[in-house]
């Protein structure tokens, strides 16, 4: 169960610095506007997701490192403010992507040399059109190394 409230000036503040030190640029003030909604564990009292004020999910907080699971609508806040955070898929596989497949490494073209396996990455097609958001599986350079294997395991696509 959960409970939906208004979020405090501090908790703003803290969600903030997350998104500065995870995505590591400044775009907490992007990314979390003064009005959001959190939605509040009942049984724990933490914050598990947050909301814009009409009810839109941001992103999801993970309990174990109290980091973002990025949805496709913070995606396209990033995708606009952050020169970071790519993986460039060739675009043969585009409509494969957007079923919501995985990325597989022998369809990667780059991505940033920024990101550790287990970041949040955006997936994006040649031309830089944002494609889908995921967690990679993989480290850059095993992704750009290996032929074969899941790099990027897609959380939300774009609608085609």
């Amino acid at each position: 169960m959960y409970l939906i409230r208004e979020a405090s000036r501090d908790e703003i503040e803290t969600l903030r610095a997350v998104a500065n030190y995870q995505f590591k640029s400044y775009v907490g003030d992007k990314l979390i506007p003064d009005n959001v909604l959190l939605k509040i564990s009942k049984n724990t009292g933490r914050i598990r997701e947050v909301l814009t004020s009409n009810k839109v999910r941001i992103a999801s907080i993970r309990a174990s490192s109290f980091t973002f699971n990025l949805s496709l609508y913070a995606a396209q806040i990033l995708h606009k403010y952050v020169d970071k955070l790519r993986v460039v898929v060739v675009s043969d596989v585009v409509e494969d992507l957007i079923k919501g497949t995985s990325v597989f490494s022998r369809h990667v073209l780059r991505v940033d040399n920024d990101l550790r396996a287990g970041d949040e990455a955006l997936v994006v097609d040649e031309l830089d059109n944002l494609l889908c958001v995921g967690k990679l599986a993989l480290s850059p350079v095993e992704i750009m190394f290996f032929t074969r294997g899941v790099a990027v395991k897609l959380r939300e696509c774009r609608c085609s």
